[in-house]
């Protein structure tokens, strides 16, 4: 027997193509060594396949389960989900607003027999994600509701350009629609020294000469740097909707979002929020969002 075939992750994902389980390994490290080169150059990387093939089907049975439960809310926002500026021109990104509409699926929805659950709390996931994105460690949402969470696009759904609040996302499609869902993004197009405002107006008015496209497809795992890569999902086409598995992790453990988000996103609270509320706690970090 292969040291790989006792690891509890073993057939769910391809451990001889992605040995996440032995990352001290030469292949580990090459594995490693190539994400991060990936990321480096561009602020993404895409893993094939991470999900076998003959468990595409288990995988996006789980997820078409799992979305008659997703909460939809409709918003309009510019590509920093902030107020418009006055003092700025109609043309400027602040003042570029576009519809949002997008469907969640709360995390403790999302039973422990999913694919998706066992990989979420895996050690050894974990460890791999902290490897590429060039952290000691990272730790699961103590958030029930938004550690993990499927997003459900139907007909007319997408994300408009916008930009990330926090370092990294990591996601995973389980459900491709018919048509749209693009992946599109613009890397590095802002830095913490600036926000390139004139490069972002012309991504909005339509240029595509910065923009890469990136075809997902069930299974694939997606690591992103999306703080300084603007980018989007284009609307989805046709009845067929778009699943996408989001792995929500923080630098550091007891990390829970603001109450009135919880309600934004998923339409309701979970006792942590509440109690939230009750002691005058608005959230348990410092980021924006």
């Amino acid at each position: 027997m292969k040291p790989t075939d006792a690891h509890p992750l073993a057939g769910l994902i391809d451990l001889g193509r992605y040995p996440i389980s032995a990352l001290e390994s030469e292949d580990g490290q090459a594995l490693i060594d190539s994400c991060r080169a990936q990321l480096a150059e561009d602020g993404c990387v895409i893993l094939k396949n991470f999900v076998p093939r003959d468990q595409l089907g288990r995988l996006e049975a789980d997820t078409e389960r799992l979305a008659p439960d997703a909460h939809y809310n409709q918003t309009e926002t510019n590509p920093y989900n902030a107020e418009g500026d006055d003092s700025l021109p109609a043309s400027h990104p602040m003042n570029r607003f576009d519809d949002r509409t997008n469907g969640f699926v709360a995390g403790d929805r999302i039973g422990q027999e999913t694919i998706i659950r066992a990989l979420y709390h895996d050690t050894s996931f974990k460890r791999f994600i902290a490897a590429v994105v060039g952290m000691d460690e990272i730790h699961e949402y103590a958030d029930p509701l938004a550690g993990l969470v499927v997003n459900v696009l139907r007909e007319g759904c997408q994300h408009p350009w916008h930009f990330d609040t926090n370092d990294f996302i990591v996601t995973m499609l389980t459900k491709e629609p018919e048509g749209g869902g693009l992946f599109e993004y613009a890397p590095a197009l802002r830095s913490a020294k600036s926000e390139n405002f004139e490069a972002v107006e012309r991504v909005l008015d339509g240029d595509k000469t910065v923009l890469k496209s990136l075809p997902l497809g069930p299974g694939d795992l997606q690591i992103f740097f999306g703080r300084h890569a603007l980018h989007r999902v284009t609307p989805v086409e046709g009845a067929k909707e778009r699943h996408t598995v989001i792995f929500g992790y923080a630098r550091e453990p007891g990390f829970i979002g603001r109450p009135e988000r919880a309600m934004k996103i998923f339409g309701r609270m979970a006792p942590v929020h509440e109690r939230m509320l009750q002691e005058g706690v608005t959230r348990t970090d410092s980021l924006a969002d």
